[in-house]
């Protein structure tokens, strides 16, 4: 990433800075950048999500994101662990452009394991920018001030799996103050990581059952028409069981009336076929494959 003299700066009343970001409470004054500057400027769908993501939620993002991309879209995120990377990185696969929104100095990779995506995002005509100087290392003051950006540059906000308490649901409540569109994707009831997801549901956010829905919802919200079609999936009442919640075999058997043995047979199969993968603490989950519709 790195010299300083290939980044810019941009200054609040220049003609390049986001207009987007006038609509928060203290606009930055400074916006310190790699990459495209022109990039800002066009049309976007901010995602975000969880650090320690699950699989599911790391599926979502890379669904959302690519959708984004099929409809014309950029993608922001923050960079970070779990769904910003996996997000960021499925825009670049799709073939579009990544806008990263960093906590430290523009030039700073940080976290060192989403090199890809900001090397990857420079190189493929988006941007990473940050408020902070260049040369700035992680600070806790500096991520809300990361997160608000995230949320007004684009018209619409998605929160792909988020806990109770989290940055990601205080990334939403700045989006629903700037009267930003906030689509929430549910989960399980019982998994810890969809809890905040499923309050900003109850709470109005819009919901998103399923890729399709995305799509429709991209097409009212910004007028663009999605350029791709989506994927099938095999079904069966396993893998419906699993995609409610990760489950145990025992849990299973009994949730399914089947026996232990049955069971275990079926996720053997669909272990060796890749459509599910065992968790260290013996649960059974469908794979980020199947989630994105690759198999079957």
């Amino acid at each position: 990433m790195g010299e300083k003299n290939a980044g810019w700066l941009i200054e609040r009343g220049s003609s390049l800075y986001p207009r987007a970001l006038e609509d928060l409470p203290r606009p930055p004054e400074r916006l310190y950048g790699m990459g495209s500057p022109e990039a800002l400027d066009a049309p976007s769908l901010s995602i975000v999500g969880a650090r320690r993501a699950t699989p599911y939620g790391l599926s979502i993002a890379e669904m959302a994101a690519r959708v984004a991309v099929e409809c014309g879209l950029s993608v922001v995120s923050g960079g970070a662990l779990g769904c910003d990377h996996a997000a960021g990185m499925a825009a670049l696969r799709a073939g579009g452009r990544s806008i990263v929104v960093s906590g430290c100095g523009a030039d700073v990779v940080y976290p060192r394991s989403s090199t890809d995506l900001f090397e990857g995002t420079v190189a493929q005509g988006g941007a990473v920018i940050s408020l902070e100087p260049w040369g700035s290392g992680p600070r806790r003051w500096s991520f809300p001030k990361r997160n608000a950006v995230i949320a007004a540059l684009s018209n619409v906000l998605v929160v792909t799996e988020a806990g109770a308490r989290s940055g990601t649901l205080s990334t939403a409540e700045v989006a629903s103050e700037l009267d930003r569109i906030v689509y929430a994707i549910p989960g399980s009831i019982f998994s810890p990581n969809s809890s905040g997801t499923n309050r900003l549901i109850a709470d109005g956010a819009r919901v998103i059952p399923d890729e399709q829905s995305l799509s429709v919802s991209i097409a009212l919200d910004y007028g663009l028409v999605r350029m791709a079609g989506t994927c099938a999936r095999e079904g069966g009442p396993v893998m419906s069981a699993l995609l409610a919640s990760p489950s145990r075999p025992d849990e299973l058997a009994e949730r399914l009336n089947e026996s232990v043995l049955t069971v275990m047979r079926t996720l053997t199969d669909y272990e060796a076929r890749g459509i599910v993968e065992r968790l260290p603490d013996g649960r059974y989950t469908p794979t980020q494959s199947y989630l994105l519709g690759h198999n079957g």
